[in-house]
Order: structure tokens, then sequence, then C-alpha cells
């Protein structure tokens, strides 16, 4: 998978321990809507990126009493969906920890990709796009404060899409 890095104990994103996947790539489409540029994570774009194996990322996970659960974000990580579905398939194969996924995407936007994902159990979707200079509130899925208001996240189990696989 591609990466920026990875955070191997994070507390920042979700109210468990978490691995804190940095993807990759981003369209800054919140710079785009906001006519400036907003977004808090546009220098991991500079970074380089790096290629790590499925398996080794799955193996620092399994090997930390610590971790409580698998997250994804710092840029898009629907930009690079076909990645983030082979980790989690091989990632099922042996826990079912929750896995937290932070979009900038609206449920709208990504609804055949959400069909997709629903075909894996324990799966938590971040939705939207971070919106400057406005009220920050806490999730109460995810136990963090997130940095606008039309920021929420939902469990994918209790949206109604059907499951299937590309």
């Amino acid at each position: 998978m591609k990466i920026k890095d990875i955070v191997v104990e994070d507390f920042v994103n979700y109210h468990k321990a978490s691995m804190f996947i940095i993807t990759a790539f981003c369209s800054f489409k919140c710079d785009k809507e906001s006519g400036k540029m907003v977004c808090q994570n546009s220098s991991l774009a500079h970074q380089p990126t790096l290629t790590i194996d499925d398996e080794r990322i799955i193996s620092m996970y399994i090997s930390n009493p610590i971790t409580e659960a698998l997250c994804f974000g710092g840029l898009e990580p629907l930009d690079q969906f076909d990645e983030v579905v082979a980790l989690i398939s091989r990632f099922r194969k042996v826990s079912n920890d929750p896995i937290i996924i932070y979009t900038g995407y609206t449920e709208d936007e990504v609804a055949s990709k959400m069909a997709v994902l629903a075909a894996f159990s324990n799966i938590i979707i971040k939705f939207g796009r971070f919106i400057p200079d406005q009220p920050h509130h806490i999730d109460p899925l995810l136990g963090v404060e997130l940095a606008s208001p039309n920021q929420y996240a939902k469990r994918l189990e209790d949206m109604k899409y059907e499951s299937k696989c590309e």
C-alpha cells in the first residue's frame, strides 16, 4: 500500500488506541470548494510516498497489545480505494477490530464505494469536508473532536447499502 506514514499508537482520531495509516493521495477538494488553502494536512502531500506491504501493516497491528482499531486518514483514503479495500480484506482475516475511514467526501459522492465496503463488518466512516471558521464538535461515535459541523461518523452496518464486491 502507498502511504505517507503510520502512527503505530494514535490517540487522536478515535476513542480507542488506534494504528493510524496516513494515506498518500488527495484531490484537495476542501481547498477547491473554500477557494483558499485550508487543508491542515496539505504538507503531507510533499512528504515522500512509501510503499509498505499489507502483511507488514497487519503484523505491526497484531503485535501491538495497545491498539484496538485501525484508522485511515491523513490525506484521502478513498482516493486510493482499491488499496484500502485490499488491506481491509486481509485485515479482516485476522481481526474484527473497528476500522475507521476518515473521508472528506459526502455520503452521496461515495455511495458505490460504501456498497463495496458494506461487505466488511465493523467499519466506521467519518464523512464531510473541512469547512474553515466553523464550530468544532465532539462526534459521539468517534469520541473525538471534528473540525466542522458537517463532519460526522456512521457505522456502515447502520447505513442502507446493499453489499457488493467490485
